[in-house]
């Protein structure tokens, strides 16, 4: 992902998984300010990861685009960026 910038994940609604279309990504936990500190996670060549300060078990989806997940709207946009 050389010269963009990392995709940020969140899941405010708890659910079980939450599936991306990236192996390399950012867990914030929930929208500020009830966020963790936000932690770069890195699948490698497994096709799921769980975040340590949550435990939100992320999958991995090719079919995805990085800015999709299942549930919808797990993707954060920081606004103040």
């Amino acid at each position: 992902m050389a010269g963009h910038s990392i995709p940020h994940y969140q899941n405010d609604a708890g659910h079980d998984a939450v599936e991306i279309g990236v192996k390399e990504f950012m867990c914030v936990g929930a929208r500020p300010p009830f966020d963790h500190p936000h932690e770069f996670l890195d699948m490698g060549d497994d096709v799921e990861k769980v975040c340590p300060y949550c435990s939100t078990l992320y999958r991995y989806d090719a079919s995805l685009k990085w800015d999709e997940t299942r549930p919808e709207g797990c993707e954060y946009i920081d606004q103040a960026a």
